[in-house]
């Protein structure tokens, strides 16, 4: 198996971190990796905020209403936003990026989990978009789609099992008349 093979194979989403930081040489990989990740004719619409205060990990955390509080114990994550005036596929351009990044950090040994911004609502049904956007000053223009925690792996998940692979769900050459 090659490299890349083992690698998305690997990668699984990790919840729970100690509390050793990442160095900078750990951070700026994987913000290299999201940088040259491609964008739709260049445009780079993608900005990325790296958070590592503890009292603002808390507070995004609370950015939807299910399933972030695992920034908290993080050791930074990133804010992955886009300028939607740039490009009208900003969210597939944040989307590979952020991919970008969690592979980055799989290599690294690190862990790391996305947590979904857009489209989602805090507890008290504000827009989980402007909540970060508030908590960050973050321009109108600016859409966030995801905040990934990274950190240190306090738990280890058993590599992706092939044998649940869905081939059903791959056709060749078309799907037919019944959608199957």
């Amino acid at each position: 198996m090659n490299n890349f093979a083992a690698l998305i194979k690997q990668r699984r989403s990790i919840r729970q971190f100690t509390e050793q930081l990442l160095t900078p040489e750990e951070t700026e990989l994987i913000l290299r990796a999201a940088l040259m990740a491609p964008s739709s004719k260049r445009g780079n619409p993608w900005r990325f905020v790296v958070v590592e205060d503890k009292e603002m990990l808390k507070r995004l955390a609370e950015c939807k209403e299910h399933s972030a509080t695992f920034l908290e114990g993080c050791a930074l994550a990133i804010v992955v936003a886009a300028d939607a005036t740039v490009s009208d596929v900003w969210v597939e351009d944040a989307s590979i990026a952020s991919i970008y990044m969690q592979l980055q950090a799989e290599d690294l040994g690190l862990g790391s989990c996305w947590c979904q911004v857009r489209n989602r609502t805090t507890e008290q049904e504000t827009d989980s978009n402007e909540y970060v956007r508030q908590l960050l000053d973050l321009p109108y223009q600016l859409e966030v789609l995801s905040i990934i925690g990274f950190g240190h792996k306090a738990q280890e998940r058993k590599p992706f099992d092939e044998e649940k692979l869905q081939w059903e769900k791959v056709h060749v050459g078309k799907m037919g008349t019944n959608g199957e």
